[in-house]
């Protein structure tokens, strides 16, 4: 695949994950899912550029949800601009949408019902450690209110 997208010169995105959907929720160990992801990820971003994917064409996932328990689900939200400085830069996708990890917490089973956890995982995943917006992609169901609730983050963070 790589060196298709490579010819074509289109965007790439390259996502972090262990194993298959089958056996992925087997293989969560980590000693620090953060810094461990992000080698991942740099290592596949090093891949797709000596394929002939310039970074500028890559955006890179850390997978939430993908051979990832809870508390490291929770843990990439937290500290995605560690993992931002971690990955050179290189534009992050976040796609917490309805994930299981919002239904363990909340209660909730019904996936269509986990957009308000969807909303402060996103929010959370978009501020950084001086409580200021980043530039990241998220890729959510509910876009109507995921925006509503960002323009809402947004306007409190510029407020005096």
């Amino acid at each position: 695949m790589l060196s298709t997208v490579g010819k074509l010169k289109v965007p790439m995105v390259i996502m972090h994950m262990r194993g298959t959907p089958e056996t992925m929720q087997s293989m969560t160990q980590y000693d620090d899912v953060v810094v461990e992801v992000a080698s991942a990820l740099m290592k596949q971003s090093t891949a797709a550029e000596e394929a002939g994917i310039p970074r500028c064409l890559q955006i890179l996932d850390p997978g939430i949800g993908f051979a990832k328990d809870l508390e490291q689900n929770l843990s990439l939200l937290k500290h995605s601009s560690v993992m931002r400085s971690l990955v050179e830069d290189i534009p992050l996708l976040l796609g917490p949408s309805r994930k299981g990890f919002i239904g363990k917490i909340t209660g909730e089973n019904a996936a269509d019902q986990r957009d308000f956890g969807t909303l402060a995982s996103c929010l959370s995943g978009l501020v950084d450690s001086d409580g200021n917006l980043t530039p990241t992609i998220l890729r959510v169901h509910n876009v109507k209110g995921i925006v509503q609730g960002i323009r809402i983050m947004e306007a409190i963070l510029k407020a005096e």
